[in-house]
């Protein structure tokens, strides 16, 4: 089962149905919901863009819950085609107020553009008649009522249009225009939309935002709140899955359209919904020239002069103004500029259509953006295979060098115990005592050693001599007794576990001995 969410202007039906159904079948709920043919119907929304009434719901492989939007660009809205055009031309005609002061016994005629209000209404469409009105005007007994109370001491009388043929300016009287119908008074002016001398942008924002609320409820686009250049950043600097369309709402108080545009356009549900889900809002009003003065500013150095221009050349009465700005690889561009005099549907069309121009290039950038990131992903892999290897070379090199370092200290401790044991043999052979003669007074020892190579070593000793000068000759040939073992044949004895201070004779190595080397375990 599909949730859909389907908004008409100021209407939301809820709508549920199996993914085997077809959008026809929507239509066909919604026409009897909405009491719209389905001939004169555009169900916008879909992801796919659009699609056909025999399009079954399942091959659009849509979400669980679903928002869509009925647009009925053939239908005209509510006020008929011939009274708007009734409306536009009164409001190039001008009215004459005659306005009696009951105190002073004074009349006063004044005359008016069609176009200009009273407070908040303009003279064409408040309902005088055309082309003179009569008015009279009292002081008031008590405080000033709300706005919405009419005054109690004001009465008005229909007058022949014949009566309209002698204008009198109220300024011959002394009388300000504004000041007769009370508006110079605090009580009756609205509060600017904007400040004029706004220290910085997001000041001027927040204030912007919560007198469009006083005005026109809380029911609005949401405004960033923050410079043009900062909106221009969270719109179309962030990844491109994350970036939106910049819709930039240009305020005019003077405009007869800017309360009907901001009221029943631009506080619809379905237009607040659609911009908040695809769009980032930022808002200015131009009512005072040094603001218009400061937008332009901004406009040229984000967005080049041709944009400047452009909103140059909309007069007063084409405002409200609504600039869909894209951003792009070289520029930003704008998109569309929707003036004031538009209605809920065409409103709704023109977002979407740029809704999916700014779509299929998102697309494209999503594309480029997935390529490049799997592009560096490689890239990063590779730089980190390449670290890695520099990693293990180094680790191997310093491995093979402490290697090489403990080689060179061994053998130079080697060398250094050779050199030692040199030395120690040299000075043993050098304080052995002469090899006596075989025939002699005394009676010599022959003795015959068997090193662990092979080879014999032969000396004679007088049978008188110590043991250890047999230790030490053994010794001064490479074999010092702490290594190796003098050994008897037979029967086998162990001559260095002697003591040293036996004679030969003692030792019973006499007349003549073979012994053995043996290294010691």
């Amino acid at each position: 089962m599909l949730n859909f969410r389907v908004e008409y202007r100021q209407r939301c039906v809820e709508v549920v149905l199996e993914d085997a159904s077809t959008v026809g079948e929507i239509k066909q709920i919604l026409e009897t919901e909405l009491q719209i043919p389905m001939s004169k119907m555009q169900l916008k929304g879909w992801k796919t863009g659009d699609v056909s009434d025999s399009t079954v719901l399942r091959s659009l492989h849509l979400p669980k819950n679903n928002s869509l939007y009925v647009l009925t660009p053939d239908i005209a809205p509510a006020a008929s085609t011939s009274q708007n055009s009734a409306l536009q031309e009164s409001l190039n005609q001008n009215f004459l107020l005659v306005v009696s002061h009951r105190e002073a016994q004074r009349d006063y005629s004044l005359n008016f553009p069609g176009s200009r209000t009273v407070q908040e209404m303009t003279l064409a469409a408040s309902g005088i008649s055309y082309p003179c009105h009569h008015l009279s005007v009292c002081r008031r007994a008590s405080p000033a009522p709300p706005r919405e109370q009419p005054e109690e001491c004001t009465d008005v009388h229909m007058v022949s249009d014949s009566e309209g043929d002698d204008f009198e300016d109220a300024s011959e009287f002394g009388v300000d225009e504004a000041e007769m119908f009370g508006m110079g008074t605090s009580g009756c002016r609205k509060s600017p939309m904007m400040p004029e001398n706004a220290e910085n942008e997001g000041d001027a924002l927040m204030h912007f935002t919560a007198e469009f609320s006083a005005r026109y409820g809380d029911c609005h686009p949401v405004f960033f709140i923050g410079s043009l250049e900062a909106a221009s950043q969270e719109a179309f600097y962030g990844k491109a899955r994350d970036r939106k369309l910049l819709a930039i709402y240009l305020h005019n108080d003077e405009s007869v359209l800017a309360n009907v545009f901001c009221s029943q356009m631009l506080c619809a549900e379905s237009i607040v919904s659609y911009l908040s889900q695809n769009f980032i809002t930022w808002a200015w009003d131009v009512t005072k020239e040094a603001n218009k003065a400061r937008l332009l500013t901004m406009c040229t150095r984000h967005f080049g002069s041709v944009v400047a221009q452009t909103i140059r050349t909309y007069k007063t009465d084409q405002f409200p103004l609504l600039l869909i700005v894209m951003g792009k690889r070289a520029s930003n561009e704008v998109l569309n500029v929707i003036q004031g005099n538009t209605t809920v549907d065409e409103l709704m069309m023109r977002l979407m259509g740029a809704t999916e121009i700014f779509t299929a290039q998102q697309q494209e950038d999503i594309r480029d953006e997935d390529e490049r990131e799997a592009r560096e992903m490689v890239k990063r892999e590779q730089d980190e295979a390449y670290r890695l290897s520099l990693e293990a070379d180094r680790r191997k090199r310093e491995a093979q060098e402490r290697e090489e370092a403990e080689q060179v200290r061994l053998e130079q401790i080697r060398k250094e115990q050779e050199e030692e044991r040199e030395a120690i043999r040299l000075s043993l052979e050098q304080a052995l005592p002469p090899e006596p003669e075989e025939e002699g007074v005394e009676p010599v020892s022959k003795l015959r050693i068997r090193t662990p190579s092979g080879e014999f070593l032969e000396r004679r000793f007088l049978g008188s001599c110590k043991l250890q000068v047999l230790f030490d000759f053994v010794a001064s040939k490479g074999y010092p007794q702490e290594e190796f073992k003098l050994l008897t044949t037979f029967p086998r004895r162990n001559i260095t576990q002697l003591d040293p201070a036996w004679t030969f004779l003692e030792a019973k190595l006499f007349p003549q001995e073979t012994l053995f080397l043996e290294a010691k375990e």
